[in-house]
């Protein structure tokens, strides 16, 4: 069982963990405004590409480059859907055209997103806003199978954190982007932007079919999309932070001021507060629009042979969107220096946040999501209500007060898609004791003057087991789904333990975020065992037994067996810490006793009296205290 156990937590972490930047509809209205932002010229010829872009595909794109009267159940998808596609559910430009022109579960996508955008236009608290994404995501599952595992594996929709107080703009901008820096979002958006700018000159400089243009033209704005998804992350206060740390160091900071804002400073000395994904105001969307505009200017200039500069002029055409897969790459691939480029780009990145500091003094507070590898403790107190005792005769219902402490280890993977999901793994290993029931030996009301002495279970202890584990469709089929599934489909395998964590192929155990805390049906999901008579051997009781038409006690020995199925879980809200996470765990649960072997002590003539099993609900009380494993810090290194 403990193998099983530990390949499963195995299994777990090769899950990745992601934090993405704006939600699908807010990178529609940022890319939505600042088309609007164009002016005429800019705007006429943009309408002029997009009309040669669709040549062959009218029926799934729309004819409209920004159409504002989409919404839910959309037949098209405008110009204006494809940043919110690329790097969330795209890995590459190429991917992100086929994925819109020959898949039919975007437009799944497209019409599950417009409900999360109505969703939280209404949401008036945090917990209704954390109940729209819980369902968006979810329906997201469902629809694109690897929304959870794409581009989960790096740090691309992050900003790299500045190492010192005196990094310059052009070091920063040129550190982002050189052959072998770790992925990052700058150096992301300026790849596949300087893609996008190289095609759009060939367009105007070349001999093309109208065939030719027509691939071309939409290959560079499949490139430009995907570069603008990047850019527009960057205005997201969780991906400004700057990332460095283990994966729940970054969550945990990145979920932080998605939600509490974080005040930054351009690198044009523009003072501003941000807010993140799913929390975009219309103030956050207006101040990326206005670089993300510019950026569609320097495409549509190069389109139109104005102020661009040349870049790979000398490299053969390419008429396919650029192929750089975002989800397998760890570093930079190597990108031909370009100074006139460097410019154009510079320029346009100056309207960017300046990112936080690296690891060190003058670093920004970090917090830490519950993700990773964790030891602690779990003392707990509890009521149980029985339904009776052991004996046959002893049917009166009662009270057993309880204590318990164990050592608590595991893999925290709490929200994976948001807070409402429960990746969470453990086994705990502890002792409890158990205070005398509130039955008596009798019904004879004399019997309550002996106190706890005549309870009809007496006062014993035992060392228990809990296990969590979440479960695809029944409880323990990761045991058997994840081995299988790691052999023949890793993929699937992702999106199973994902699915898992969201509370299940029919997600009946999803978390239910209120103002007061967190609620979550978790029968099946966890399971608790207690060995009684495992400590000082077998516990001994008085049982009633019936001779001649009297009641006479029988003193037995026996060991019990004690299953626990917690039915609902109730958490306070959840707070950001850095290394420890505490909280309390308010449980109601049923179950059932059962005996064991029983030994005769007096009167040992009678032979044994047969003894039932005695069912109970339970309110467990637990302060659930983790500290989690830390690697050594990860510092991002970017030139002076």
């Amino acid at each position: 069982m403990l193998k099983k156990i530990l390949l499963i937590v195995f299994l777990a972490t090769t899950l990745a963990h992601t934090s993405r930047g704006w939600v699908y509809p807010e990178h529609r209205d940022i890319t939505l405004a600042a088309i609007q932002k164009l002016d005429s010229a800019h705007r006429a010829l943009l309408n002029r590409l997009w009309a040669l872009a669709r040549t062959g595909y009218e029926s799934r794109l729309d004819e409209s480059v920004a159409d504002m009267t989409q919404g839910e159940h959309p037949k098209y998808l405008d110009y204006a859907a494809f940043p919110a596609i690329s790097g969330d559910h795209s890995t590459s430009a190429e991917n992100l055209l086929f994925n819109v022109l020959h898949t039919d579960w975007i437009l799944n996508v497209a019409d599950i997103t417009a409900r999360l955008k109505t969703g939280l236009a209404g949401s008036t608290s945090k917990s209704e806003r954390s109940g729209q994404l819980r369902d968006s995501d979810l329906r997201l599952l469902r629809a694109d199978p690897e929304y959870v595992t794409r581009a989960g594996s790096n740090n691309v929709h992050f900003m790299l954190a500045r190492p010192g107080v005196n990094t310059s703009a052009g070091a920063y901008f040129d550190s982002c982007s050189i052959e072998g820096c770790e992925i990052n979002l700058i150096g992301t958006y300026k790849w596949f932007h300087a893609s996008a700018i190289k095609k759009a000159r060939r367009l105007s400089g070349e001999t093309l079919t109208s065939e030719q243009r027509a691939s071309l033209t939409l290959s560079a704005l499949a490139d430009e999309a995907f570069a603008l998804h990047f850019l527009e992350d960057a205005f997201s206060a969780g991906h400004v932070a700057g990332v460095w740390g283990n994966a729940a160091l970054r969550k945990g900071t990145h979920d932080y001021y998605d939600e509490n804002g974080l005040e930054v400073t351009t690198w044009q000395g523009e003072r501003l507060i941000l807010t993140g994904d799913a929390y975009m105001r219309p103030e956050d969307a207006e101040r990326a629009a206005r670089t993300v505009m510019i950026s569609l200017k320097q495409l549509l200039d190069a389109a139109d042979q104005k102020s661009s500069p040349s870049v790979f002029s000398a490299d053969p055409i390419v008429f396919t969107a650029d192929t750089f897969n975002i989800s397998k790459a760890i570093k930079m691939p190597f990108q031909q220096p370009d100074p006139a480029f460097r410019e154009l780009t510079d320029a346009l990145l100056m309207t960017t946040p300046v990112p936080g500091l690296a690891s060190g003094l003058g670093e920004i507070p970090r917090f830490r999501s519950e993700l990773g590898p964790f030891i602690g403790i779990a003392p707990a107190g509890r009521v149980s209500i029985i339904s009776g005792a052991f004996g046959p005769s002893q049917l009166t219902a009662g009270m057993v007060p309880s204590l318990e402490v164990a050592l608590h280890i595991g893999l925290g993977m709490d929200g994976v898609l948001n807070q409402s999901g429960d990746g969470l793994v453990f086994l705990d290993l502890g002792w409890r004791l158990d205070g005398a029931s509130s039955i008596k030996l009798a019904r004879d009301p004399s019997y309550n003057y002996f106190g706890s002495i005549l309870a009809a279970v007496p006062s014993r202890d035992a060392f228990y087991t809990r296990l969590r584990l979440p479960f695809y469709v029944i409880p323990g089929d990761l045991f058997i789904l994840g081995p299988l599934l790691l052999l023949v489909s890793p993929k699937a395998m992702n999106n199973v333990i994902a699915t898992a964590g969201a509370g299940g192929l029919i997600p009946w155990q999803t978390g239910m975020i209120t103002p007061i805390g967190r609620f979550q049906f978790i029968l099946g999901r966890e399971v608790g065992v207690c060995f009684y008579g495992s400590v000082d051997g077998a516990d001994s009781f008085l049982i009633p037994y019936d001779i001649d038409g009297s009641t006479e006690l029988a003193l037995v020995s026996m060991r019990t067996t004690h299953f626990e199925f917690p039915v609902l879980e109730y958490r306070p809200v959840r707070t950001f810490s850095r290394r420890q996470s505490a909280s309390l765990v308010l449980q109601i649960s049923a179950g059932m006793d059962i005996p064991g072997k029983v030994t005769m002590l007096e009167p040992t003539n009678i032979g044994t009296i047969p003894l039932k099993t005695t069912w109970f609900v339970g309110f467990r009380l637990a302060f659930d205290w983790r500290y989690y494993y830390a690697r050594k810090k990860q510092t991002s290194k970017v030139a002076h």
